[in-house]
């Protein structure tokens, strides 16, 4: 599987030195990932996965004092042999987190000083269940709120007195208490069920 496997970072060759750790992981250093955004993991189509089996693709900041933490960004297989992810999130999300990064290749790695992705061979009925790190209920929530703010903003940037309103029979009016009150409602209910939107 070893030459299965690339890596492209936005502006640099494409990387295909991975190195194996076990049967099913293997691991490819990505230098200087300070400034990198996205990243692109792909299947070179050498050797397509065994039946039933994906891609899990997993990313590690380096830790001066620690071994590598990973955390999942999603899954390649055949049917899906390449994708695209954004890690530039994911250094805050890795500072901030307490349960969420794994030792997923085990606790025996040396620190590094470079950042890492590693690609484990799994079940891809499995890897369908999972979350990855950059699509949590934090980043919904996140989300939801900037949005319900935005909007907010936006509409009472036009908000007027009922003293400077100029009479347009073609324009419909909306209280602007209304739009508070909606805005009140909503994130309420973002606080309770961050998902509530999807139902």
């Amino acid at each position: 599987m070893l030459n299965a496997l690339g890596v492209i970072v936005s502006g640099r060759l494409v990387q295909t030195d991975f190195q194996q750790i076990t049967d099913s992981q293997f691991l490819i250093n990505i230098p200087e990932a300070d400034n990198v955004n996205h990243v692109v993991v792909f299947l070179t189509g050498t050797i397509p996965f065994p039946d039933g089996m994906a891609g899990a693709v997993y990313f590690s900041w380096p830790d001066p004092n620690a071994p590598p933490c990973w955390q999942l960004l999603g899954y390649i297989s055949n049917t899906k042999p390449s994708a695209i992810f954004k890690i530039s999130q994911l250094k805050k999300l890795d500072e901030m987190a307490t349960n969420g990064p794994t030792n997923v290749f085990g606790t025996n790695l040396p620190i590094s000083h470079i950042a890492q992705i590693g690609v484990s061979i799994e079940p891809e009925a499995s890897l369908l269940q999972q979350t990855p790190a950059t699509t949590t209920t934090d980043t919904y929530y996140q989300f939801g709120q900037k949005m319900i703010q935005n909007f907010f903003n936006f509409v009472s940037s036009f908000s007027v007195t009922q003293s400077q309103m100029v009479p347009n029979p073609s324009e419909t009016f909306v209280p602007l208490s209304t739009v508070q009150t909606w805005f009140t409602n909503f994130e309420r209910r973002l606080q309770q069920n961050p998902n509530f939107w999807k139902s």
